[in-house]
């Protein structure tokens, strides 16, 4: 397949809006790929490379040939230069790479660099997430939408997913399975102003969980080998080591736990969510003196149990087999509740212990990795939305020579951009100003003397009154009283809060 064919793809799949279109789009590029191109022309279409690592950085980009009058360039001509590239190492690899890149792109035309700038610096702004090429290709392999997104939450990879749908179908699909030390996507919850409201979608009688104020973990056990992830499902074991010392001394066996680990005081209440978050970023090798903070974890679920995957069990099944394996120290607090009565006390003995709510879960739900279902719902004491920054202004006065006004912003699914909801520099300390002015430097994209636009990556949970229509603003909606309460480190931008569910708030509930 050329590469302008894709290059074009993907210019036309960033310029409409609308999603059926998008995956028409993606689906006819997918099903003119060549057998040998599908692996590196899915990646591209997913605005990433084949290969994770290139040593192309910005400083490599920003002199770059005058494009090529004539397309010549094959996606396999292109995935085999960049393979090359990134194989260089060794006296001369930067220079031999610098000639690499510069060949690559005086080959390229106009069109086909911005396609290559994307891919290189990982900026390619074409609204096709991962729920659009999923769909994409299961309507290029002609097989079931959801057997594609299960093979891609097990698996991870949706290169690799695009290739079994395309040349082995079904079957192939099929075949993903869980593996012991590969991370998948975790459950989310959906959210609920109140207990009653959440009732309404789990059903009754529904378990009530203790909502930590901690970070989300996923804990793999083979043998003596013990892997902890986070919720984008990087591996942060080396940080962990109490979380690995518990889980090694579970009996032996093979194991998939789902879970939260928290930093507590000396009575057992829960420490500032920094200072947990802190921790789990240290790259120190994870030692507890790094930060002087130890963390404590806490399981709710198991997914997989020396060799029997659970993920399609009943949650009673799950949450009994996760009791009969760990000690009961080892387990988040939880109680089935029969009546919203008995939820809402729930609720108020988790607030009241100074955590952040509950999490209502259906009794027989599956665990529905990768998506926020009615099946588990988060009750808060508050309107909280997990937005991302999308601009910042530089203070005056006091903080005058720090970036202060936060822009905040929905994501929009329809689009995969986002929609600007209001500003706020409420709830930010001086701590928070100054690593907010270093964090939003490195995201500039421009620097003007008033604000600096970033790159929209950082996501930040917000506390707020209510939801006011507003024609300041392009979703028509805006926060009222907005307050940042902590940074969102442990979240990708493609997991905040959508307008969808602002626009719901606003029109008085929760989607749900």
């Amino acid at each position: 397949m050329r590469f302008i064919d894709l290059a074009a793809t993907s210019s036309a799949v960033a310029a409409t809006s609308a999603r059926k279109a998008k995956i028409e789009l993606l689906a006819d590029a997918l099903r003119r790929l060549d057998p040998g191109e599908v692996t590196a022309g899915a990646a591209y279409l997913a605005g990433e490379l084949r290969q994770r690592q290139t040593g192309v950085g910005y400083a490599s980009l920003r002199d770059l040939p005058p494009p090529a009058t004539e397309p010549t360039l094959t996606v396999a001509g292109v995935d085999a230069a960049i393979a090359e590239l990134s194989a260089a190492s060794g006296t001369g690899s930067q220079a031999k790479r610098r000639a690499l890149v510069g060949a690559l792109f005086a080959a390229a035309t106009a069109e086909e660099q911005r396609l290559l700038t994307g891919l290189f610096s990982g900026e390619l702004r074409q609204g096709a997430q991962a729920g659009i090429l999923a769909d994409a290709i299961a309507k290029a392999a002609d097989v079931p939408a959801p057997a594609v997104r299960r093979a891609l939450l097990l698996s991870g990879d949706l290169k690799t997913v695009a290739a079994a749908a395309l040349h082995g179908g079904a079957p192939a699909l099929a075949e993903f399975s869980l593996q012991v030390g590969r991370p998948l996507a975790p459950m989310l919850a959906q959210s609920a102003p109140t207990v009653e409201a959440a009732l309404a979608s789990t059903g009754v009688p529904a378990m009530v969980d203790v909502k930590l104020d901690g970070i989300r973990i996923q804990v793999h056990r083979a043998g003596d080998d013990v892997s902890v992830f986070t919720r984008s499902l990087d591996d942060i074991t080396g940080r962990m080591p109490e979380v690995v010392a518990a889980v090694r001394s579970l009996p032996p066996g093979d194991l998939v736990l789902d879970g939260e680990a928290i930093a507590l005081d000396a009575t057992g209440r829960p420490r500032p969510f920094q200072e947990t978050s802190a921790r789990a970023a240290t790259r120190t090798g994870g030692t507890v003196s790094a930060t002087g903070t130890v963390l404590t974890p806490y399981f709710f679920d198991l997914l997989h149990l020396d060799g029997t995957d659970l993920l399609d069990a009943p949650g009673t099944t799950r949450w009994a087999a996760l009791a009969d394996t760990l000690p009961p120290e080892l387990i988040v607090g939880r109680e089935q509740a029969p009546d919203a009565e008995r939820g809402t006390e729930l609720f108020a003995t988790a607030i009241r212990a100074g955590q952040e709510g509950v999490v209502i879960k259906s009794l027989d739900a599956p665990y529905d990795s990768g998506r926020r279902g009615g099946a588990w719902v988060k009750v808060k004491p508050r309107h909280t939305l997990d937005l991302v920054v999308l601009a910042v202004e530089w203070g005056s006065g006091r903080r005058k020579g720090w970036l202060s006004n936060l822009h905040l912003g929905a994501r929009d699914e329809e689009t995969g951009g986002f929609v600007m909801l209001g500003k706020t520099f409420k709830g930010l300390t001086d701590e928070l100003l100054r690593w907010q002015t270093e964090r939003f430097l490195s995201l500039a994209v421009d620097r003007g003397d008033w604000v600096v636009t970033v790159r929209p990556e950082q996501v930040v949970e917000i506390a707020f009154d209510g939801v006011q229509t507003s024609p300041r603003y392009p979703g028509g909606v805006a926060l009222r009283f907005a307050r940042v309460l902590r940074y969102r480190d442990d979240k990708p931008a493609s997991e905040a809060d959508t307008i969808t569910t602002v626009r719901a708030i606003h029109a008085g509930q929760r989607s749900a």
